[in-house]
Order: C-alpha cells, then structure tokens, then sequence
C-alpha cells in the first residue's frame, strides 16, 4: 500500500455550472443541465436532449482574451477549467517544479474542422482547423494557454475512461517521482459528429436520462471540461499546501468485449475496482458512496450493477448514483468531471441524488441513492468505462 496522491486543486465547467461551486450548488439543488440543442445546426436538434454549456465561442473568446476563430470549443472550455484548478492550487509560477499536463479528449478541435471541411479544397484560410482536429492539438494548446515550458505534455484518449486514466497516469508519474506536479483531467465540446456518431448507435436518449431505471432509453450527451491539480507530498510541505483530497487508489482494466458494449456481468469493471481497491490498500466496506459511470443506457447499467454487486456482495453495495442525469454524458472527460463531484462530496459530506428513477431494474436488487443525503463521507469511489472495454475506477479520499 502506498501514500495517497494530494489534490490541490480543482476546476470544472459544464452544462450546470461555470465553476465548481455553480456546479456543487445545482448538484444538491437538483437544477439539471440537459435541454435541447441550441449551438449546434444539426437535423436531430429537436429530436434528443443534451447537456449544453450556454455560453457561446465568441462569449469566450472575449472573457480569454483570444482571436475570434481561432480556437475550437474543446481547448477553449479546457483552459477555463484548467486556470481555476491551478488558481486554487495557489501555483504563482507553473514552471517552479516539475510540472506536467495529462489532458483528455475523444472530440479534439472537430467541432471547427466539421465546420470548415467543404472548404478543404477550396482554399487553406481555415487549414489551422483542419490541422487542430488531432486531439494532441488540443492538449498542446492548454499547454501554451498555462505557459508551461520543457514539460511533459501528452494526450490520453481512450473513450470515456480518459480522463480518469488521465489522473490516474498523473498520480503514478507522482509518486515514481517523474513530476513534482501534474494538470490531469480532460475536455470535450459537442459536434454533430459525436451527435451523429451516438444517434448510429441508438444509444440516445429523446427524454432526461434515467440512470438505473428499468425503462431506461439511452444517455444524452454533454460537453464539459475539468481538470485537478496533483502534487507531491514534498511540495505540499514546502509551500505548506491546503489539500482538498487524495488521489488514493486506481485501476485499469481491459475486458475486449466489444467494441461499443460492456460484459454483460461487468468483467472489466470488476477487475478495475478490485485493482483500485488493492491499490489504496481498502476493503469493499471501507467505500462510503459510489459515483457510478451510470450512462443510463441498457447495456451499461446492467453490467455495472453487476459488478457492484460482485465486488460489495448482496446486500453490501453502498449508496450510489449517477450524475449524468445533471451534466450528461461527457465522454472523455467524465472521470474527470466526476473526480471533482467526488472531492466536493467528501469536502461538503454529501450523497448526490439520481435523478430521474422510477422503476428498479428486474435484473437485481439495486436502488439509487434518489435524494441529496448527508453522510460522513472518508473515501468515494467513481467508475468510468469506455468504448472498447477500457474501464477505470478511481477512489478519491479524504486521507492519504
């Protein structure tokens, strides 16, 4: 067992908040963030439901002081998330240790380059889009936004564990003593390639989403950044650090079902939260509240049910919910979003509801937790499980 990873600091944007206390507030208030489509000139606009941020690129561009059309949507809302971390962090100087950025994405810059594709071969005056469509792109320019310089900057983007493998190579690059502090977390904004991408799928949703219901339809998708700040113990020490939480254990797994579904008895997400358990050095009963992966979609609530109930036992689960029934599903940066849910629950010692539940699921006794709880909270664990059958959990803690 080893020593946690601290959490300096953190910050969030999505559709039911600017920042983590708007995002906090509309969690224990219920106040959701999935409407109908309003940025976005799609022909399924009035037929599924998503988690939008309002403010529009250009309102942006103004508040980051950046050229108009110069950025997509995905780093823009990066480092808006990223520069409050950082600020609550207390860094005064990014490049007074070492210090790196682990971003995540599954969109990258598309939302521009699905714009300005027709014009491919017509003329380069929006070839910067094209060429910014690569999610390293995107991470690059979050790091030249932050001024860090000689840094280890990389790209992690394996569907909607991303940015929870992001923290998760984040704290391992810590404790091998590789960074003395490291940005992790991840973007992405919405397009109508996603749009279309999940409708193909008939995964989405035309309602709310249900998470755990029986009569679920599908997820709605969402756009969101967010990031935290992680640093070692010695740096902590010196600069006589506030730390938020701890980075306590994590775990990765693989099970290759499928390329778009998971094992119907949760084969992947066992082994991930079995792994991140080992890791923290924490028995199943020790875990206060689960931020489930939840996408309200037939296949991943069932599969993820079972895996809680083959990792805690019948009877054992602790409360859970999903949050996506707030934000949406936000891809990439889901592990992210959620790992900052997860420190304001310990920090507040509080249970988010699950919104939207009804009728319990007839495969197996599992209920949601459906209202915001109080409870003392030491450790929260938060699933993220991608496309592919890449899943990960990460358990966020209050000691290390």
């Amino acid at each position: 067992m080893s020593k946690g990873v601290a959490i300096t600091g953190m910050g969030v944007i999505s559709a039911i908040g600017n920042n983590a206390s708007e995002n906090y507030k509309s969690l224990i208030s219920g106040a959701i963030g999935i409407s109908k489509i309003s940025h976005i000139d799609t022909v399924h606009a009035d037929q599924i439901l998503v988690g939008e941020i309002k403010t529009t690129n250009a309102e942006f561009e103004k508040q980051l002081d950046l050229e108009e059309d110069t950025y997509s949507r995905s780093p823009i809302l990066a480092i808006i998330a990223a520069k409050e971390a950082i600020q609550q962090a207390g860094v005064k100087n990014i490049n007074d240790c070492k210090t790196g950025l682990i971003s995540s994405t599954t969109v990258g810059g598309m939302d521009k380059s699905e714009q300005y594709f027709y014009d491919y071969f017509e003329n380069d005056k929006h070839w910067q889009h094209i060429l910014g469509l690569h999610a390293g792109d995107c991470t690059q320019k979050i790091a030249e936004a932050l001024g860090l310089e000689e840094s280890f900057v990389t790209t992690i983007s394996t569907a909607c564990s991303s940015a929870a493998n992001a923290i998760m190579l984040g704290a391992r690059m810590i404790k091998s003593g590789r960074l003395d502090r490291v940005i992790v977390g991840g973007t992405d904004a919405l397009s109508k390639f996603t749009i279309n991408g999940f409708k193909t799928l008939m995964i989405l949703s035309d309602t709310h989403n249900t998470p755990f219901d029986e009569n679920r339809k599908g997820l709605n998708l969402g756009e969101a950044a967010a990031f935290l700040v992680l640093e070692s113990e010695e740096l902590v020490a010196k600069e006589n650090k506030e730390v938020l939480a701890y980075v306590k254990g994590y775990g990765n797994s693989n099970d290759a079902f499928h390329q778009t579904a998971s094992s119907e008895n949760g084969d992947g997400a066992v082994l991930a939260m079995e792994e991140a358990l080992r890791i923290a050095g924490l028995k199943p009963e020790d875990i206060d509240y689960i931020n489930a992966h939840g996408t309200a979609t037939p296949n991943n609530d069932l599969s993820e049910g079972r895996a809680m109930l083959r990792v805690f036992g019948e009877g054992k689960v602790p409360e859970f919910s999903s949050t996506k029934a707030f934000t949406g599903h936000t891809l990439a940066v889901a592990g992210g979003v959620e790992a900052v849910y997860a420190v304001l629950a310990l920090q507040n010692n509080c249970i988010y509801p699950n919104l939207n539940f009804k009728t319990p699921m007839t495969e197996f006794d599992l209920l949601p937790q459906t209202e915001v709880k109080e409870k003392e909270l030491k450790h929260v664990l938060s699933n993220s499980f991608g496309f592919g059958g890449n899943c990960s959990t990460l358990i966020i803690s209050k000691e290390a």
